[in-house]
């Protein structure tokens, strides 16, 4: 009976015990990018609430979860959406809705995908997702340079003594020029600048976005996508894609100021900012942006003591060996070489608003206007003499005088749009307008065939250019695994050239920048219209494979087909994938590169001179043989693997090669003999009154290859980064010269133009970067590794000079004073270091006679040296 009794107590238990276990069932979904279309969530993480008991959905985003007791509180959190609480009482199956909020989440990446949320480790290309902080942290105050101190494979330097280029700054991706480098604004295309790069800076010949005219408290964060992506979005996406994610926060008003300076005492900045939001209904939301900066002029100039260039341009052995009188009383020989002077102010907002059971409406854009000041070369008064310039005598001795070359920037973009969902497709209907403008103006110089009727200002004209774009992208899920995006883009263009005043081009026109002609000026349109069937199917759980074709008709050049294929493969953990993609790309030639025409003053091979470029229609260079401008073409492959080994661990190493056919660039200097009239150059010299010609031409093929390393460490309040590009340029087979200038044996891509695409740039970068926070002092350090650029001779290698690799170290330091108020203490380049100087070797046009103490041509990292910058922020 004893027995019987503990059989009958064994039993109890057990039913008791059975009756409180419970397992739950149920399916998790969420919407996708563009709408709210219910569809399966592979990996979402389920836990009960304050416990370490959990499980993940499958591939249809199903799930099984057996719990001690109920009810029971389960949390489902998902990479993109909105973590979501449920209280669960009894048994039955659950639909779990996820409600998406890509914008919201600093972890996820959107771009490189039209379809659900993924993350820097499930994305199938290699994405970098910069927060605002990491930006804010480099010491820098303008979009490009925090970039360029952040992301090893992304280059933007200032540059001097370049007309309108000082103003603008070239930036790119993986040193393949500002063409090949498409930006996005929350996904939306930004128009090109009105710039075409002409001058002797990295970048030259190439046409890019305007980063200068992106405020950075209009930013939330930026998605860069290491990868060619021309069959999703189409041209200029073949280094890859930037897109800059705008500030949506509601929660507060964030008021700023700063203020800067080098420590040789120039280049004062000053600026203040202001970011606030607030909601638009339940969901809805308004955020404007609005600041002001004021930067003021460096000088770095070299002190020669001489001046080798005119010296042997006159033969003058004074001027070499430095007893001119003029020369030993400016042995600087009033040089002003350094950052220009930059006034800025910009207004940018963001916003949407939800239709209850319709869809929403959303928009962006901004406003930026900036002024800059920057100098040409010095008119000593033996380079231009006296009788020339009754204007510009100061006092009884005339000095000579430097023009100033001015500028009035315009950047505008608008984007509006509708998304919402019908019959189970999602689909985005918008609009964008953008706009870019630079009005020239040249102060303090004069015109010499105009005489003593010359006036001292000058409007030498302008370009302008804009785009109005219209998007149309549906999307759907199929079969639970199968995503499917369909969409078109119509994109009009129009470039313009303005013609300066009559006295800015009469005759050899005006010292420094001749006025743009007459028949310069240009009203240039064309369309295009691009269709896209994007794909991505997850096979399994862990295995993803995605594949893109675009094809692109354009009015004036023709048709492109472009086509991507990529693949991941990762660990149920999340913890572990390889990835890798195969591509063509493509770039349609801009507008500004078939269009633009002008004259320059240079000084080139010891002679100062007029230089004429052609534009692309002009029959001039049918004569020459030069075909009209095609479309660049590109084959990318990548490969790689992203892991978190361990908590708070992030490590991926991507290996890639870009091949860049009929890649567009600006041409050498076409010349001839001076007594050489009747070859088909010489003719056309004398007849244009120009000693020599330039043109755009698709002339060279390149290969471009390089590993991408990157990695962070979060360990509580410690934050340790790494990140590292290297790379290799190649000119591949031989360059394209047409047949008439071959015979007459002119290189039309020399040495010095060759060395800009391919040494240049570093094609070594490695940040490394610790944070620590103290609470209330946040303490952070910083060492960028600068890799060697090398300046080439145009037609003799004895004169070349590589420039050593360099380490700057930043620091920064920030102290919460309250909840409300913070203040920040940054220091770029702390110890103060500068390029290699230039070593002539001997050739005055190396350094233009000792003017320029460091290389300008090729660039690092600038030369301004040491620069401290104090910031306060108030939340209200």
């Amino acid at each position: 009976m004893q027995k019987f009794y503990i059989f009958l107590l064994i039993m109890f238990c057990a039913i008791i015990t059975f009756a409180q276990e419970a397992t739950i069932e149920g399916k998790v979904t969420g919407s996708d990018v563009f709408g709210s279309i219910p569809a399966p969530l592979v990996g979402v993480n389920i836990l009960v609430k304050n416990t370490t008991t959990g499980t993940s959905t499958g591939l249809n985003g199903e799930f099984s979860l057996n719990v001690d007791d109920l009810p029971v509180d389960l949390v489902f959190s998902y990479i993109g959406y909105e973590k979501k609480t449920i209280t669960i009482s009894s048994d039955g199956f659950l639909d779990v809705l996820l409600i998406v909020d890509i914008y919201s989440s600093e972890d996820v990446v959107i771009v490189g995908s039209r379809f659900r949320p993924r993350t820097s480790i499930t994305s199938p290309v290699p994405i970098d997702n910069i927060k605002l902080k990491d930006l804010q942290s480099t010491s820098q105050t303008s979009f490009d340079k925090m970039l360029h101190y952040t992301v090893p494979s992304f280059n933007s330097t200032q540059q001097t003594i370049s007309d309108a280029t000082a103003h603008f700054d070239p930036a790119d991706l993986r040193g393949l020029g500002p063409s090949r480098t498409l930006v996005l604004i929350n996904g939306k295309r930004k128009n090109p600048s009105a710039l075409v790069y002409i001058n002797d800076t990295p970048g030259k010949g190439d046409v890019g976005v305007d980063m200068n005219s992106i405020p950075i408290n209009a930013i939330k964060r930026v998605e860069i996508l290491r990868d060619g992506a021309s069959a999703q979005y189409g041209s200029d996406a073949i280094a890859g894609v930037i897109n800059i994610i705008l500030n949506d926060q509601t929660e507060k008003t964030v008021i700023g100021a700063y203020s800067g300076i080098t420590a040789e005492g120039d280049g004062f900045q000053i600026g203040a900012t202001v970011n606030t939001g607030l909601k638009i209904g339940e969901d809805g939301f308004l955020n404007v942006s609005t600041g002001y900066s004021n930067q003021e002029e460096t000088n770095r100039a070299g002190t020669p003591g001489r001046d080798g260039l005119f010296g042997v341009v006159f033969d003058d052995p004074t001027l070499l060996d430095g007893t001119h009188p003029w020369v030993a009383a400016n042995p600087d020989l009033r040089m002003r070489i350094g950052l220009p002077n930059m006034k800025t102010a910009n207004t940018y907002y963001n916003g949407k608003i939800n239709i209850e059971d319709v869809g929403e409406v959303y928009s962006f854009g901004g406003l930026v206007f900036r002024e800059g000041l920057s100098y040409a070369l010095y008119r000593a008064p033996y380079w231009i003499p006296d009788e020339f310039f009754i204007k510009h005598k100061e006092g009884t001795v005339y000095q000579g005088f430097q023009p100033t070359f001015e500028t009035s920037i315009f950047d505008a973009q608008w984007t509006t749009g509708f998304r919402s969902q019908t019959n189970d497709w999602n689909y985005d209907l918008s609009y964008t307008f953008g706009s870019n403008t630079v009005d020239y103006k040249v102060d303090n110089s004069i015109n010499l065939d105009l005489e003593e009727l010359s006036p001292t200002i000058f409007d030498p004209g302008g370009y302008e250019f804009n785009n109005n774009i219209i998007n149309f992208d549906i999307s759907k899920l199929l079969f639970q695994k199968l995503f499917v995006s369909i969409g078109t883009e119509f994109r009009q263009e129009n470039f313009i050239t303005i013609a300066g005043g009559e006295a800015s081009f009469f005759g050899g026109g005006v010292q420094s920048f001749p006025g743009l002609q007459p028949q310069n000026a240009v009203d240039a349109k064309r369309t295009n219209v691009g269709v896209y069937l994007d794909l991505g199917l997850d096979i399994t759980e862990n295995i993803f494979l995605g594949g893109a074709t675009r094809f692109e008709d354009y009015s004036d050049f023709g048709e492109n087909v472009s086509f991507k294929v990529t693949g991941r493969v990762k660990t149920s953990d999340n913890k572990f994938s390889v990835r890798g993609s195969i591509s063509s790309g493509f770039r349609a030639p801009s507008l500004h590169q078939i269009f633009l025409s002008n004259i320059q003053t240079l000084i080139s091979a010891g002679t100062v001179s007029n230089q004429g470029t052609f534009d692309n229609d002009s029959p001039v260079l049918r004569q020459l043989g030069v075909d009209k401008l095609k479309e660049e073409t590109s084959i990318n492959i990548s490969f790689g693997i992203a892991s978190r080994p361990i908590d708070g661990l992030f490590v991926s190493v991507d290996v890639f090669q870009i091949d860049l056919d009929d890649r567009i660039v600006y041409s050498s200097a076409i010349f001839v003999d001076e007594d050489d009239t009747t070859s088909t150059v010489g003719k056309i010299l004398q007849a244009n009154s120009i000693t020599s010609l330039k043109f755009f031409i698709n002339a060279v093929n390149t290969r471009t290859q390089g590993i991408d390393i990157v990695a962070t460490y979060d360990w509580g309040k410690l934050r340790l980064n790494l990140a590292a590009s290297f790379l290799d340029h190649s000119i591949e087979g031989r360059i394209n010269t047409p047949k008439v200038l071959e015979d007459d044996g002119i290189d039309i891509f020399d040495r010095k133009e060759q060395s800009r695409i391919l040494t240049a740039r570093p094609t070594e970068k490695v940040i490394l970067g610790a944070s620590y926070d103290f609470d209330p002092l946040t303490f952070g350090v910083t060492g960028i590794y600068f890799g060697s650029v090398t300046w080439q001779h145009a037609g003799d290698a004895a004169f070349d000079q590589t420039f050593a690799a360099k380490v700057l170290t930043d620091l920064f330091a920030t102290l919460r004073i309250t909840n409300e108020i913070s203040f920040t203490v940054s220091v770029n380049n702390l110890f103060d270091v500068f390029p290699d100087v230039i070593d002539t070797k001997g050739d005055f046009v190396t350094d233009l006679g000792g003017r320029f103490k460091y290389p300008w041509e090729v660039n690092q990292f600038g030369f301004n040296g040491r620069i401290v910058l104090a910031t306060v922020n108030f939340t209200l």
